[in-house]
């Protein structure tokens, strides 16, 4: 049987996808991204299968819709998405836009076997949560991700880099693939997401952040 993680999401689920959703043209993005200020994602050869393993991870076109294997999951997801709701509020003002958001990175992060809150605060860190955030090297959305993985892995168009969908599954994808590189040494992997391999400030950066959405649910049901 395979192993199901929180949500009802397989691990095996990183090799499932990633939303080809309609680029968005210039008219969409106002002609003004905002800057982001994070690091670039380097470009390195990949092995056939490992390429051929993350296309298949970012091709796939389902909806963000967790899955939950008992009422006891979804109660406790709902309780997480309260719970993080309150906290993006400032950022995210809008409800059906913080709900989408924060649905589609629960189900992105538990698809490519990530701990949610570490999603969030990289998220933090790389665009303080905006999704037409640009960097000064080209990194595009949510979780700043190079434009040229959209031509090792996807089908070329940077702009569905964009996308809210489109941008956190590769994001998620791509540091699932780092954390196996690195054999599970999230450190080592951040730093590889940034570009910054070895050194401290940008995973340190992280894990800080990273600590203003862990979620605790026995805090929150009492």
């Amino acid at each position: 049987m395979k192993k199901q993680e929180p949500g009802g999401v397989s691990r095996r689920s990183l090799l499932l996808s990633l939303s080809a959703a309609p680029s968005l043209g210039a008219a969409g993005l106002l002609g003004m991204p905002q800057l982001a200020h994070a690091g670039s994602q380097l470009e390195e050869p990949l092995m056939d299968s490992v390429r051929t393993a993350l296309t298949s991870a970012v091709s796939n076109q389902l909806p963000p819709e967790p899955l939950f294997s008992s009422t006891e999951a979804r109660i406790m997801y709902l309780r997480w998405l309260g719970t993080m709701s309150e906290k993006l509020r400032k950022r995210k003002p809008e409800w059906e836009v913080r709900r989408d958001f924060l649905q589609t990175i629960w189900y992105e992060s538990k698809r490519a076997g990530l701990d949610t809150s570490l999603v969030m605060g990289l998220v933090q860190v790389e665009s303080a949560f905006r999704k037409f955030a640009v960097s000064p090297v080209g990194a595009r959305g949510y979780m700043q991700v190079m434009p040229f993985w959209t031509r090792v892995i996807g089908d070329g168009d940077a702009g569905k880099l964009f996308n809210m969908q489109t941008n956190l599954r590769f994001g998620c994808v791509i540091l699932r693939h780092y954390l196996d590189r690195e054999k599970g040494d999230v450190f080592m992997a951040l730093g590889r997401y940034n570009g910054s391999r070895g050194r401290d400030p940008y995973p340190n950066a992280v894990f800080a952040a990273q600590r203003n959405w862990i979620f605790n649910e026995k805090v929150t049901a009492a």
